[in-house]
């Protein structure tokens, strides 16, 4: 018998640990860490000599844009063209008069670290050697009525015609005049969030008629700084005539090649939409105005290392001393709920709000996070709405869990009956399942039906993992206490009692920290444990030593994972014990947890 029980104790443990490695293979766990701005980060030098790249391909007329120099460093990069200060609400940075790029911008609201002022988000940064990440406006004249030296180029140094910063209710106006009679102007606007409004106009001054066309486009250079992990996209995002594409940045890489060797996508919209690069938190879009037609290309160029989503607009003929002018819109920010609704009823762009990524579960996702935005509203504190949620969704599954936790009430009653069963047959396992499965039709137990009130909170607990995971409203917020960020891991450690021993906990980076769990996943673990004792035991050994060890091999699995997750389990197993224990009570059952678990304790002795 001690032997059997070895053997089943160690398949047990073997199981576990493979659960824990595979776990941690195919679903990595959150990192406290810093998240990175959408800057793209450092890559192996670039070996590309020229700095001219292909833009909007999908024409091959459509000229080279001819880039400023590459710089070292940001720095270097900042001080290489005058510029003009970006000082609104919630942005800071600066646009480029060369070029007239809008290169630099940060976030004044979000910190790379918790309550560290020192650093910003950053989302747009200027031309570097390795990186870079910009937006640019331009024009091309299709039938070659202008020639490509006489429209602004990435190159073109433009004069500050009115303002000096640009900021709410301060809009800045450039120009530049090719002095053959064309002069092109831009006015800049910025609101009080995170749009930048780019109102470009051509005066064509000259006796002959022109034909131009206007496009904007968003370039990344350098390999993009992504998560990398499954469950959230990262890459191209946009909404054409009423259709959201996502496509990663590896699927842009796999794009057929044009006759320039740039890995290429075109799409023709008829009526409206936007297109842009996302990652976790953080956003850019390009947004023509609501119900225009245009054409948009998504691009890779291997050879320069760059990623690149243009929208071209239709050409216009301008006769002589006519004009024209358009307006093109720059999201750049933090994809935040209310914000991106608001830009989405106001400003008419069409499926704005599914920039944010709500996944395969949307009707899931949507109506969850609606809910704990709410309750958030309400309550003001994220952690507190968390556990809102959780008495939300248990009093929704209540009926169903009610009949569950009857059934197993009753099933817990009918153990002794059982182990009776499993005494007298011995090693004839057939003959014990057909003994316990003829008790259970006598007392009309349907083993089943516990099952079900688990099978709904797996899409549930899915699709709140992914709106914990995704949504910003949940970024270096508080629950209380030690948890100061609900999207990162509990930052106590097991390893040095929660800070009780005089070390610091290992790095998150480190293999031990899949060690390092804190107080919530240990509670976590501690919850499910309490109420696993309130279910009757599998009556097979091995697979009742496997279920034994779940809470533990769980509370490792999550325990890294962002701390708002785990209080949604904590309060989610707790609840559900009170439910289950008092139902019980109610059915003239009387679980004595501490008991059973000293008598199986006391029993396992014996048999050694």
């Amino acid at each position: 018998m001690q032997d059997e029980n070895n053997k089943n104790l160690i398949l047990a443990t073997a199981l576990s640990f493979l659960v824990i490695l595979g776990w941690f293979w195919f679903f990595p766990p959150e990192q406290p860490a810093q998240i990175a701005p959408t800057e793209t980060g450092q890559t192996a030098p670039n070996t590309d000599a020229s700095n001219t790249v292909p833009t909007a391909t999908g024409d091959a007329s459509i000229p080279l844009v001819d880039l400023p120099s590459a710089a070292e460093n940001r720095d270097a990069a900042l001080a290489q063209s005058p510029r003009i200060k970006i000082d609104s609400k919630r942005a800071f940075g600066s646009i480029s008069l060369t070029g007239a790029l809008i290169d630099d911008l940060s976030l004044k609201n979000y910190n790379v670290r918790l309550n560290d002022e020192s650093e910003k988000i950053r989302i747009l940064s200027p031309i570097q050697r390795t990186s870079g990440y910009w937006a640019f406006h331009a024009w091309w004249s299709p039938d070659g009525s202008v020639d490509a030296t006489d429209v602004p180029t990435a190159k073109t140094l433009w004069q500050v015609k009115s303002g000096s910063v640009l900021a709410e209710n301060a809009p800045v106006t450039l120009q530049w005049d090719n002095g053959k009679g064309l002069v092109f102007q831009r006015v800049l606007t910025i609101d009080d969030n995170y749009l930048i409004t780019v109102n470009q106009s051509v005066q064509n001054n000259t006796d002959k008629v022109i034909q131009l066309a206007p496009y904007s486009a968003l370039t990344s250079k350098g390999d993009p700084d992504i998560r990398g992990f499954y469950i959230l996209h990262e890459g191209a995002v946009a909404s054409f005539d009423g259709e959201l594409i996502e496509e990663t940045f590896k699927d842009i890489r796999k794009f057929d090649a044009n006759q320039n060797g740039v890995n290429t996508q075109t799409y023709k919209v008829a009526e409206g939409g936007w297109v842009g690069f996302t990652n976790q938190y953080w956003m850019t879009n390009l947004l023509p105005e609501p119900g225009q037609s245009f054409e948009t290309v998504m691009e890779y160029n291997e050879r320069a290392n760059r990623y690149q989503a243009d929208i071209r607009l239709p050409a216009v003929t301008i006769a002589p001393n006519g004009s024209y002018n358009v307006l093109t819109s720059l999201f750049a920010g933090a994809k935040e709920y209310e914000v991106i609704k608001t830009y989405q009823k106001d400003n008419g762009y069409n499926q704005f709000i599914d920039s944010i990524d709500w996944g395969m579960f949307f009707f899931l996702t949507k109506p969850i996070f609606k809910v704990l935005h709410f309750l958030n509203g309400l309550i003001g504190n994220m952690g507190v709405a968390i556990i809102g949620l959780t008495l939300l969704i248990k009093a929704i599954l209540f009926p169903l869990a009610y009949k569950s936790f009857v059934s197993m009430a009753r099933m817990k009653e009918l153990q002794p009956a059982m182990e009776a069963i499993k005494e007298k047959a011995g090693e004839d396992k057939k003959q014990v399942q057909t003994e316990i499965m003829k008790l259970y039709r006598d007392n009309k137990v349907n083993p089943a039906s516990g099952c079900l009130p688990i099978l709904l909170q797996i899409p549930i607990f899915f699709s709140l993992y992914k709106v914990i995971f995704v949504t910003i409203e949940l970024y270096h917020v508080p629950f209380f206490g030690w948890i100061q960020d609900l999207s990162a891991p509990d930052p106590t450690s097991l390893l040095n009692l929660f800070g009780l021993l005089p070390w610091d906990a290992p790095d998150p980076a480190s293999f031990m920290a899949v060690l390092s769990i804190g107080v919530f996943p240990v509670l976590m673990g501690i919850t499910m444990w309490l109420q696993q004792k309130l279910n009757p035991a599998p009556t097979d050994k091995t697979q009742a030593q496997i279920f034994a060890w779940m809470p533990w091999v769980f509370m490792f699995m999550l325990g890294r994972f962002a701390s708002g997750l785990v209080v949604y389990w904590v309060a989610n197993n707790t609840i559900t014990f009170i439910q289950q224990y008092t139902i019980m009570r109610s059915q003239g059952v009387k679980p004595n947890i501490l008991g059973n678990m000293f008598k199986r304790f006391n029993k396992d002795k014996a048999e050694s």
